[in-house]
């Protein structure tokens, strides 16, 4: 099944951002490019109406003339792409998260107006990076061209969630012929216990880090024998301050969509928010695809 790169279009600057990357994306993996616009009624916001009155909003002038405008561009500026745009009822949220379901990879910028007002945003931040069906890639920063020097960073903690973060990002650094960053977080030692017992809490903690980076390196050669790989230990306060502050000099950040360890509750609650918000490049998702249903 030719799954398409699926961009989240409202025509917000952020999310032409989004298109114009995905668009790239496709292009470089020979895939179609899907750019989709969610709308509601536009009596439906915070309206307390009867939905049976309201029936199925028909799709707006204005939005498919924005699509097409935004799909010529794509087409002129990214020589072989092929690309569809779709409107589809419904809030931006449920919207992609659906068409995550038939999706190589979904994309999407860090803020939105209109059909996709708050992307990224309280619930449709937990939506999309929860309940996602494919990798979701969130562009960042907004004030900034996006970065396109740099290593791909990727944070490792033993999972099955970090193994297929790492196996995305090491596809990503070497489609880009990067170097690839394979980087453990862990909490410094809290309390008070005995030096020696500190001290050896220390070497053990050490001890795995070095074992968890250097059992994923060897999978990332053994799949990649040409990638440049690097393997970083760093002890932090939290996974999101060391993964922010990493991503300075990064072209990309990939998580796991759950985490276990230094990564535990990895994007939810805060940590999302600290990487969705804050990232200083854009940041991959990686949930695994789910089959097809045809």
């Amino acid at each position: 099944m030719n799954r398409p790169v699926v961009a989240g279009v409202d025509g917000s600057p952020s999310s032409l951002a989004a298109a114009d990357l995905a668009a790239a994306t496709a292009v470089a993996r020979s895939r179609p490019l899907l750019l989709v616009h969610g709308y509601l009624h536009p009596m439906g916001y915070g309206v307390p109406l009867n939905p049976y009155d309201l029936g199925v909003p028909a799709p707006t002038a204005e939005s498919e003339k924005m699509l097409e405008s935004v799909a010529a561009d794509l087409a002129e500026r990214h020589p072989g792409l092929r690309v569809q745009v779709r409107q589809v009822a419904g809030g931006p949220g449920a919207t992609m998260v659906e068409e995550s379901r038939r999706a190589e990879l979904v994309v999407v910028g860090s803020r939105g107006v209109g059909g996709f007002a708050g992307l990224l945003l309280g619930s449709v931040s937990g939506q999309l990076a929860q309940h996602g069906h494919c990798p979701v890639l969130i562009v960042r920063p907004e004030e900034q061209p996006i970065p396109v020097d740099g290593p791909v960073l990727v944070g490792v903690d033993g999972s099955d969630s970090a193994a297929y973060a790492i196996e995305l990002a090491a596809d990503e650094a070497d489609r880009r012929d990067a170097e690839l960053v394979l980087m453990h977080v862990r909490s410094p030692e809290r309390g008070a216990v005995a030096p020696e017992v500190a001290a050896e809490a220390s070497t053990a903690a050490r001890a795995e880090a070095a074992g968890l980076l250097a059992e994923a390196a060897a999978r990332v050669r053994a799949a990649h024998p040409d990638l440049r790989v690097a393997e970083r230990a760093v002890t932090a306060a939290s996974p999101e301050t060391a993964l922010r502050e990493a991503s300075g000099e990064a072209s990309l950040v990939v998580v796991g969509s759950r985490g276990r360890g230094g990564f535990a509750g990895l994007l939810l609650g805060s940590v999302s928010q600290a990487l969705v918000q804050h990232s200083h490049c854009p940041v991959l998702v990686a949930h695994r695809p789910e089959p097809a249903d045809d």
